[in-house]
């Protein structure tokens, strides 16, 4: 009888943790976990202690969603300048002072080696809904441009490391605020129209401006290099254009239902670079083919609709545009890491979420899908 009695006050204690969770977010966090830790099995397997690192980092991951679930979004929201402001002033430090490899200063050391820049990934979505938070009802055209400042400067200072993968993250995020704050198509429509007609121009005067010793003054020579190993990876089979030519082969190969689990020639053989962090959806693609790529879609798909969904139903302008920013994050990972895999791509070091290798990465998929689900409890735990 009294061990009844504490069964059921253990359980009364711990529902109001877990009441408000938005189960459909979960199925789709658990569908994309699986396949994550089936292709790191498989491709980690033999790579050190890759695969209990990586279920470690999950694991982590869990934790940090939970914790972050329980805040509400008012609260969130308190943490959004102080964290900014933090995140700046650290890349900046970083600039004067960080510590340099292999030609990139990214890091920072205080104590223990940092990279401030995945501070941003999350405080600069966060700092902009905050600024349009404050601003509700009453937006006008400086306010954007205070916006736009506030989400340049950090991007310019990552792509200045240089760090052009993160800044594209961070610029996105941050540009995905915006957008859901009210931006005009009319500003993003002639923007668009100037990157396709710039893409157009890069794709018909490859041959010439890809020669050695043509210098593009806004790029580095490395970042010219991968734009141009894209064009035309056949150029430099076995140099530049290796990590390009060997993730379409392994593509490829996996033809419709892959080669088996475990079965994979170019992963296993290791022609397939860095097969358990940036180029992990290759390994994955050959072993389960298109149809493993579907599940993987389906997972990314469902994730991103019902994070639209949470963000549609927000209470807030912040939690609104917090959520829909972070939804919308998820999609340009994905993106990102599949096209430049595929060859379509500049290859940026880009993580695929849930699946690719990475500690810092994991806490901060944890962190932001844990902002996501206390948007979503938010709006069920309401008094009605």
């Amino acid at each position: 009888m009294t061990s009844a009695l504490d069964e059921r006050t253990w359980r009364q204690r711990l529902q109001p943790l877990f009441s408000g969770f938005d189960l459909p977010l979960m199925l789709a966090v658990l569908v994309l976990a699986a396949c994550g830790l089936t292709a790191m099995y498989s491709a980690g397997f033999d790579h050190g202690t890759r695969f209990v690192d990586h279920t470690r980092n999950m694991i982590l991951a869990a934790l940090i969603l939970f914790g972050v679930a329980q805040v509400p979004p008012q609260r969130l929201m308190a943490f959004a300048v102080p964290l900014y402001t933090i995140g700046m002033v650290l890349l900046v430090a970083t600039a004067l002072f960080g510590v340099t490899r292999k030609g990139a200063t990214r890091w920072l050391n205080i104590g223990v080696v940092i990279q401030p820049s995945e501070i941003l990934k999350i405080a600069t979505p966060l700092m902009l809904a905050w600024w349009f938070q404050r601003r509700e009802g009453a937006r006008r055209v400086r306010d954007f441009v205070g916006a736009a400042l506030l989400l340049l400067a950090p991007a310019a200072l990552i792509a200045k490391q240089p760090d052009l993968g993160t800044a594209i993250l961070v610029f996105s995020a941050g540009f995905y605020v915006i957008f859901f704050a009210g931006l005009s198509w009319r500003l993003i429509l002639p923007v668009v129209a100037i990157g396709a007609t710039g893409l157009i121009a890069l794709v018909l005067s490859e041959d010439s401006i890809c020669q050695p010793g043509v210098d593009w003054k806004v790029l580095h020579e490395y970042q010219k290099n991968r734009v141009c190993t894209l064009l035309d990876p056949s150029k430099d089979p076995l140099g530049k254009g290796f990590h390009i030519i060997q993730g379409m082969i392994a593509i490829g190969s996996g033809g419709l239902w892959g080669k088996g689990f475990m079965k994979g020639t170019q992963t296993h053989l290791e022609f397939i670079p860095e097969r358990t962090t940036d180029f992990i959806f290759a390994a994955y693609s050959e072993e389960f083919g298109l149809a493993g790529f579907l599940v993987l879609l389906f997972g990314f798909t469902f994730l991103i609709l019902r994070g639209l969904a949470i963000s549609f139903e927000a209470p807030t302008v912040f939690a609104r545009l917090l959520a829909g920013a972070i939804t919308l994050s998820f999609f340009t990972y994905a993106m990102v890491n599949m096209g430049m895999v595929s060859g379509i791509l500049p290859v940026v070091g880009v993580p695929l979420p849930f699946v690719s290798y990475g500690g810092t990465a994991m806490v901060m998929l944890g962190l932001s899908l844990g902002m996501l689900m206390s948007i979503a409890r938010s709006r069920r735990l309401m008094p009605s």
